[in-house]
């Protein structure tokens, strides 16, 4: 499964890559103001996962995530 999987990666890779020299791509093509959107995008990603993460480790150490055991009388 793991080398089907690396297999079809790596023909993916190959595929766009093979599209690019026959097209005569140019990727490096992008305006400043796509470069700016493309850093704050990947800077607001990185940092709310980071916040969730940090919460998700908050939770599990304060005991939030402990199971709830309700008293019945």
């Amino acid at each position: 499964m793991k080398a089907f999987l690396l297999v079809l990666a790596l023909g993916g890779i190959l595929a766009v890559a093979a599209f690019g020299v026959m097209s005569n791509w140019d990727a490096s093509y992008m305006s400043v103001h796509g470069w700016i959107a493309l850093g704050l995008g990947t800077f607001l990603s990185l940092a709310v996962g980071g916040g969730l993460m940090a919460l998700v480790f908050y939770s599990a150490r304060k005991g939030y995530d402990d199971r709830i055991e309700i008293d019945r009388d």
